[in-house]
Order: structure tokens, then sequence, then C-alpha cells
């Protein structure tokens, strides 16, 4: 690696811990509509876009699994409960944006989240204009571990992928930028 010109972020559970929100927004549901989530199923679905997260919901609860009317009742449930108590930014956040500012080193957002949303808590937690690029999984034909997203990200931004770092907090999201040919680098 030269220099680093790009580094790219993921968003939920590594700029805000949103998992903790989804775990809950999850089981919640799941009991209104008669099902126990447990919370390895969410952790399962984690990195993943809307239509791989279809196909573990319903492996594991079945064909039956009202998949979309729960999914758009968790996405109100995880709205209200950031509009509520606001978007639960980790610790350091602000001041690794301001870092790589300061050193004119590019940023971009690589969720697997649907864009509305992704702007949305990215606007309230105050960041929305501290990237060059937002890609999200709505966006992109495969999503995360397949690393359509990130490579979509260093075109865009015409940067040289041995050049670019991912930070991640997923299984999913590490394999794809290793498979982006990208140095990954995963924060707990």
């Amino acid at each position: 690696m030269e220099k680093i010109s790009l580094v790219i972020f993921d968003m939920d559970g590594l700029m805000f811990d949103t998992e903790r929100i989804n775990i809950l927004a999850w089981q919640e549901i799941g009991k209104e509509f008669g099902y126990d989530i447990p919370a390895s199923v969410v952790m399962e679905v984690i990195g993943l876009n809307v239509v791989e997260t279809e196909k573990i919901f319903l492996k594991h609860f079945g064909s039956d699994f009202p998949y979309w009317e729960a999914k758009r009742k968790r996405v109100q449930y995880a709205i209200q409960y950031v509009e509520k108590n606001g978007v639960p930014v980790k610790e350091g956040l602000y001041e690794l944006l301001d870092f790589l500012g300061e050193k004119k080193i590019l940023k971009a957002v690589a969720t697997s989240t649907e864009r509305a949303q992704a702007e949305r808590n990215l606007s309230l937690a105050g960041v929305l204009d501290k990237f060059d690029l937002i890609v999200c999984g709505d966006e992109v034909a495969k999503s995360k571990p397949e690393p359509d997203i990130f490579l979509t990200v260093v075109k865009k931004l015409n940067c040289d992928a041995k050049n670019c770092i991912v930070l991640e907090d997923s299984e999913n999201g590490i394999k794809a930028a290793s498979r982006a040919g990208i140095v990954p680098i995963l924060v707990i």
C-alpha cells in the first residue's frame, strides 16, 4: 500500500450502535406476529441486504413468515427509537472523520442499509456531509459478503483498491472487502 486514498466505513454496528436496536426491534415485531426471533438469527443477517435477509428469515421461520410486513414494522420501530433517543454514535467517530478530513483522505459509506434509512441516520448523527460518497444495499446487485458494494465505491471515487481500507464490524463485511482487494480492518 502506497498511501491511503480512501477509507470506507460500514454504518450499522461500526459508526452507530444500531445492531442492538435492530435485535430489539426484530424481537418485538416477531412477538406481534407470533414468532420468537433469537438474537442469533438477527446477527446472522448483519451486513446483508434485504433480499438476502429475507432468505435467511424464511429459512429459519418458514415460507409463511410475513417478512416484508415484519420488516416494515421493524423499520418503523427503529425509526421511532432513534427519533426518541437519538442515533447511538460510537465513540471516536467524529474524531476519526475530522482526522481523515484534515489529511485530505476520501471517506465513503458502504452500508447494506437502504438509502432512505441510511441518510436519515447519518443526518441525525450530523455526519451526512462528512462523506464523499454513500453507497447503500439497495443500490448494488449483490449483498456482502460479495464485493459489489466496495467495488462500486472504489470505481465511483476513482481509487485503486490497494490504496483503500474498509472499516467493518461484521464477518460478511470483512469477506466482501477482502474479495474486493481492499484491506479490511475489523472494529469490534
